[in-house]
């Protein structure tokens, strides 16, 4: 944005600025570019079994040098010029990204960013929850708009299996109140979920989140990377979910906040609040998708499920100024025309990236 220097987490400012082409970039299937989705790290302190298993993320596994990964300047660069390109949400995720030092500060860098009509981009994060609690004023402080928290059961013994992390339900719960407190509302709640895993959770999980506040979301167990085991068998679908949900408690469709949005809504009749459906494998939403991601050294990827993504570090550290960088990210959303979801069973992918790597 011009005449205004992010801030960073040492005082550094940014790059000079040349000017960015602006206006709304389209791909080949005419989906606009709207979200930013930035993986900053691509640690975490869980090995849950869909995404990291232990087995093959274990205390020998090479994860990225500080010096790859993108810094929080070289960041705000990117997400200022991709703003500039038509994207009114960025998402920061992991790995785990409150692992990220002084993560605050890239939000509040963010957060500086502006669209072209003047208003603020909304800044979101995803966590699992376990540093939210002593994260989330500072967070909220720095401008963050909402969080999504990560919650697959309310049974310890079966949270802990399946994140392998042996941290207790408490302390997500309270993270996700801390969040609430500190105006980080309405706390979205995901939870993935697979067929004789934790599938007996549903129900659990929408008793103790109705009338609360929070959005609990359910996730179809998606066959993303290439370590999480995944079989069609041990999909839940969205609509057997709201039938089990709807049998205790009645539902109705909720119409959708805007074109693209991930989850269908649903309402409880008796005002209990809402639930989410996130169903790409059933009900594949590739035709609205208008996520780009980043990966946390600089990598852009179109698709959750794409094998290989676009270099951005490497333009950033060869010094190519704004207008370069525009028309490289510019070029790789133009030439998008990803829709993996909707031909799942016909194309197949030797080498999809890993969720743990650029988030969900």
């Amino acid at each position: 944005m011009p005449g205004v220097i992010p801030r960073g987490p040492a005082g550094r400012s940014a790059p000079e600025t040349t000017a960015i082409p602006a206006g709304t970039v389209r791909d080949t299937r005419g989906r606009p570019l709207r979200d930013l989705r930035i993986s900053v790290t691509d640690r975490c302190n869980f090995r849950c079994t869909y995404c990291m298993p232990r087995e093959l993320f274990g205390a020998d596994h090479a994860f990225l040098p500080q010096s790859a990964l993108l810094t929080f300047e070289e960041i705000t660069r990117l997400a200022r010029i991709a703003v500039a390109q038509g994207v009114r949400k960025i998402r920061l995720t992991g790995g785990e990204p409150l692992l990220r030092k002084q993560i605050e500060s890239l939000v509040g860098m963010l957060a500086d960013l502006r669209l072209p009509d003047g208003q603020a981009p909304e800044i979101t994060l995803t966590t699992n929850g376990t540093l939210l609690a002593r994260k989330a004023r500072a967070l909220a402080q720095a401008g963050l708009s909402r969080v999504t928290v990560s919650l697959d059961a309310l049974d310890d013994a079966l949270f802990e299996r399946m994140s392998d992390s042996g941290v207790p339900v408490a302390t997500i719960l309270a993270g996700i109140e801390a969040a609430a407190d500190a105006g980080l509302a309405p706390v979205k709640v995901n939870m993935v979920v697979r067929r004789g895993m934790n599938d007996a959770q549903i129900l659990p999980m929408a008793r103790h989140f109705r009338h609360t506040g929070h959005i609990l979301r359910f996730i179809e167990y998606m066959d993303v990377g290439n370590t999480n085991g995944w079989r069609m068998e041990e999909v839940v679908t969205g609509a057997e979910i709201v039938r089990r949900i709807g049998a205790e408690f009645p539902l109705e469709s909720v119409q959708a906040h805007y074109r693209g949005e991930v989850a269908a809504r649903w309402a409880y009749t008796d005002g209990g609040g809402e639930i989410g459906l996130i169903t790409s494998v059933s009900q594949p939403f590739c035709g609205d998708c208008t996520r780009l991601r980043l990966s946390p050294e600089g990598r852009l990827f179109t698709c959750l499920f794409a094998e290989q993504g676009h270099d951005m570090r490497g333009l950033l550290r060869m010094g190519a100024d704004d207008h370069a960088l525009a028309q490289r990210l510019a070029g790789v959303w133009r030439a998008r025309s990803d829709r993996y979801s909707e031909i799942r069973g016909q194309a197949h992918r030797e080498h999809k990236i890993e969720m743990s790597y650029i988030g969900g």
